[in-house]
């Protein structure tokens, strides 16, 4: 380890409610929900039929014609937001070696709809048992290797250095990011374009979730069907969306005059090693990821001054996850806000880890914690300050954002401000 430490300089996001970083952050700010009735296929054989889907024309978004054949929607979203993040943090790549700039990119289920659309386009509608290649897209491999959207991400920047897609279910938006900063901190990498990236609404990820009851039926009122920490929640709605960040060391950001809109300053991950969709109620595995997290940071858990929690909607989640900010934060865990963006933009898998990086380093910019949306009737088991309803001006110095992904993932990571004490 070199000792590096590692900085977000640029921010792209594209999600539910509006393409960019200051359109997602208006929503969170104003606490509005871009949760609605499914659109992109006929739901009504479903047992949920929410989703918070994105209004997302690729040409209008600078994509060529070719590049929107080739690359899958979830793609599309990873290239998109890598523009942005670059132009926001206005560094010039090409004044640093190619082999010295990297890629991470997370995914939970990669190409899910170009998958989809062209097996019913091979299958002729799933009536062929034996399909027909001859009908398929030219690029139907990039859709089959998720590891295409980290090569889309490196072409598009020109990175040569290490291109990786990290793919650990719903932790992947934040283990992607943590990855990125060990290979910076090792001297691996100088710069790594770090995020993620799901597009998973399609006919067979919501009959997988349909399956196991995962997801809310409340399809009669979309627009407040997410509710976090709510009595009445009943299962998270589906989204989609990516997050892409510019992560530099910071010294070198520094010297550039980049502004810096936090530094990674801890990132854990743990494995309850127990079941694929279930969680231990005391929330021992995700507190420990959150002690190792503070501990990498050198911040005590009193100094923790905002919670961004995975906060799915489901109630064995919201449970766990609050005993384990009980067990690792102790009594402060019910003097800081927490609150969940899921209630606002959905649950967008692989993705959504990164979406909360970026919600974690926009509240530490403005000063503000946004709410949890349509918390109304707080689960008696579920008694912490969740910021219900309204976004809360807050002085944000050190957030903690964490993840929880089937197959018993765990993980936590810290933003602080760079100019704090490191004593």
């Amino acid at each position: 380890m070199t000792g590096r430490r590692v900085a977000v300089t640029g921010i792209g996001v594209l999600a539910p409610g509006g393409v960019g970083t200051e359109n997602f952050w208006g929503l969170l700010s104003a606490g509005r929900t871009a949760t609605r009735g499914i659109t992109f296929f006929d739901p009504s054989s479903f047992r949920s039929r929410v989703a918070a889907e994105i209004d997302f024309d690729a040409e209008a978004h600078g994509l060529t014609p070719q590049e929107t054949r080739r690359m899958d929607r979830a793609a599309q979203f990873a290239v998109v937001a890598t523009r942005e993040a670059l132009t926001d943090s206005g560094i010039a790549l090409d004044a640093h070696a190619p082999h010295r700039v990297g890629v991470t990119v997370g995914s939970a289920v990669g190409a899910t709809m170009g998958l989809d659309q062209e097996y019913r386009v091979v299958s002729d509608g799933g009536r062929l048992d034996c399909v027909d290649h001859a009908y398929a897209v030219p690029h139907l491999y990039n859709y089959l290797v998720p590891s295409s959207f980290a090569a889309e991400v490196a072409w598009a920047v020109g990175a040569e250095g290490p291109s990786t897609v990290v793919s650990t279910g719903c932790t992947s938006g934040i283990d992607s990011v943590g990855y990125a900063v060990e290979l910076i901190r090792e001297g691996s990498a100088d710069v790594m374009i770090a995020g993620s990236s799901d597009a998973p609404i399609s006919p067979i990820t919501m009959a997988c979730f349909d399956a196991i009851k995962a997801t809310t039926p409340r399809h009669d009122d979309p627009e407040h069907a997410s509710r976090p920490f709510d009595g009445s929640r009943n299962g998270f709605v589906l989204g989609e969306g990516a997050a892409v960040f510019v992560l530099e060391e910071l010294e070198a950001a520094r010297r550039r005059g980049a502004r810096v809109y936090a530094e990674i300053a801890g990132y854990a991950t743990r494995s309850n090693a127990y079941h694929m969709t279930g969680l231990r109620p005391d929330g021992a595995e995700m507190a420990e990821a959150i002690r190792s997290a503070l501990d990498e940071a050198r911040i005590a858990p009193q100094d923790v001054d905002y919670i961004n929690a995975h906060g799915s909607g489901t109630k064995q989640n919201d449970r766990h996850e609050t005993a384990a900010f009980k067990r690792s934060l102790k009594d402060h865990a019910y003097r800081v806000p927490v609150s969940s963006i899921k209630s606002m933009v959905g649950h967008s898998l692989g993705a959504i880890g990164s979406i909360e990086i970026a919600a974690s380093a926009l509240a530490m910019r403005h000063n503000v914690v946004p709410p949890t949306a349509n918390l109304h009737t707080p689960d008696p088991e579920c008694d912490l300050d969740y910021v219900p309803l309204a976004a809360r001006e807050w002085t944000t110095d050190t957030v903690l954002t964490v993840g929880s992904g089937f197959g018993g993932f765990q993980s936590a990571m810290v933003l602080a401000r760079p100019e704090r004490s490191l004593a």
